[in-house]
């Protein structure tokens, strides 16, 4: 890793553990809780340390008896990505202050609150950077393969959770995990190793739940690819939300006007796609209005681009008339088309709003506000994500994530799963969530989904981040997070 400020070699490698104690109230309530943040190091069979997931563990503190305490593990995903959005934006007890989610400004000032929505009154809390995101380290970059990829992954992630659960003598009690974007695709993995074993061992860790939000489970390769569906027909429900956020073409709520479109885009619009230029002059004219209504595209590009939508170009179509584009992470969020079109089209497609205004605001609350309360102190660069997954090995013996999330519901009797998606997510596409529930033979009582008025970060958004903690509380005490 190019530009490191402390010596990491494998002989010079020193563990990091720091603690602290703190009092908030929660619902009427002081709650203390105690905190330890340190590295998780494997080592290789000769003692040389190998890599590093770094915790950020959270314990209510009055509490004896810790056999019926939940415990969650959470993380972002990536993969690649440090655990500052979910740590900083809804679980810690310190979080961002949200105001209109499509900021003005990447800029400060940044303000912070104690979180009223913190889940510590109910569970204990352990959120983890994975190995060479955050403080998360790979120490002997020689082990790469050994650590990066969706197995080694997820095997590394159960095994410091199995550690963890001995060191702090909480085998005993409830495990959930709260899984980000490609986090939900490690989570599918921890508990498909969970029940089927790994590449050399098994483990005596089952969980409760997990909760996915932003799904990247799917009954494809590879987070959906290999999927035997037109792209555009799975998009067609995130694309109908975006266009009812910024254009309200019907008094629908937003989940009537998704559900009805969605229900276009199952039946007439993929038999349209199927059959093609087969249509007759009347059956493309009325395919393009209804398409047109639901997602806010022009005739004009879906002439052009053979009735089809692309999830890409669709963020530079849906807000063209007005000069913007809107953001894939959060369609909500919007930034100015750039000029000549042409370079719009060629340069600009990842250049994201949400990134532009969030990225500087969540790494400011982690790094300034949230480490110095946790008694954290040391130079060592904060990864907010990296590119090893450009080389991430995608092999996948136990077979795709779905297939694992299955084999560990119907092998773990009881245990549930909550998928939580925004309406307005771009990047993991909602049309994923309902392909998935369709196909994946997920036992129907004990999975649950909802939608939020929101994007690939739920919580952005003071009204999220109430909603989405409070259905998560539900579900990690055995309710149904839909009711709420």
């Amino acid at each position: 890793m190019l530009y490191n400020t402390e010596c990491i070699k494998p002989e010079d490698f020193k563990p990091q553990r720091f603690e602290s104690d703190h009092e908030i109230t929660l619902r009427g309530k002081k709650i203390p809780y105690h905190t330890v943040s340190e590295d998780n190091v494997f080592y290789s069979k000769d003692g040389k340390p190998e890599a590093s997931i770094f915790s950020y563990s959270y314990f209510r503190s009055d509490v004896k008896d810790t056999r019926n305490r939940p415990v969650c593990f959470a993380y972002n995903g990536g993969p690649g990505s440090g655990s500052y959005f979910v740590h900083a934006g809804f679980l810690a007890p310190r979080r961002v202050v949200y105001g209109e989610p499509d900021r003005p400004t990447a800029f400060g000032p940044y303000e912070v609150q104690d979180n009223p929505d913190c889940l510590l009154d109910d569970a204990d809390l352990v959120i983890c950077d994975a190995i060479g995101t955050g403080n998360g380290m790979l120490i002997d970059e020689d082990k790469k393969a050994d650590y990066l990829g969706i197995e080694q992954d997820g095997e590394a992630f159960i095994a410091f959770i199995e550690r963890w659960l001995k060191k702090y003598n909480r085998t005993m009690s409830p495990k959930y995990l709260i899984g980000e974007s490609y986090g939900c695709t490690r989570n599918a993995t921890i508990v498909g190793i969970g029940a089927n074993g790994g590449r050399e061992r098994s483990y005596g860790v089952s969980f409760d739940g997990v909760v996915n939000i932003g799904n990247t489970i799917t009954v494809g390769k590879y987070f959906g690819e290999g999927l035997y569906v037109e792209p555009s027909v799975i998009g067609f429900p995130t694309y109908a939300g975006v266009n009812w956020y910024h254009h309200r073409p019907t008094n629908q709520t937003v989940k009537e006007f998704v559900m009805e479109a969605k229900k276009f885009a199952d039946t007439e619009y993929m038999l349209a796609l199927y059959k093609g230029e087969s249509l007759s002059d009347e059956e493309k004219a009325h395919i393009i209005d209804k398409v047109t209504y639901y997602t806010g595209v022009s005739k004009e590009y879906l002439i052009r681009n053979g009735l089809k939508i692309d999830d890409d170009n669709y963020r530079q179509e849906v807000l063209k008339k007005e000069g913007k584009a809107v953001s894939r992470y959060d369609g909500r969020m919007t930034r100015p088309l750039a000029e000549p079109e042409v370079f719009e089209a060629k340069h600009n497609l990842f250049d994201d709003a949400t990134a532009d205004r969030y990225e500087t605001y969540f790494y400011a609350v982690e790094t300034g506000e949230i480490f110095p309360d946790l008694n954290i102190k040391m130079d060592r660069p904060y990864i907010t994500s990296h590119s090893y997954w450009k080389n991430w090995d995608k092999e996948e013996k136990m077979g795709v994530t779905g297939l694992k999330l299955r084999d560990a519901m119907t092998r773990r009797p009881g245990m549930r799963t909550f998928f939580a998606n925004g309406w307005f997510d771009l990047c993991t596409e909602f049309g994923y969530v309902f392909h998935t529930l369709d196909h994946a033979g997920l036992p129907k009582d004990r999975t649950f989904v909802k939608g939020y008025n929101s994007g690939h970060m739920i919580y952005i958004g003071e009204d999220n981040v109430k909603e989405l903690s409070a259905d998560i509380r539900t579900f990690i005490l055995g309710g149904d997070p839909t009711k709420g």
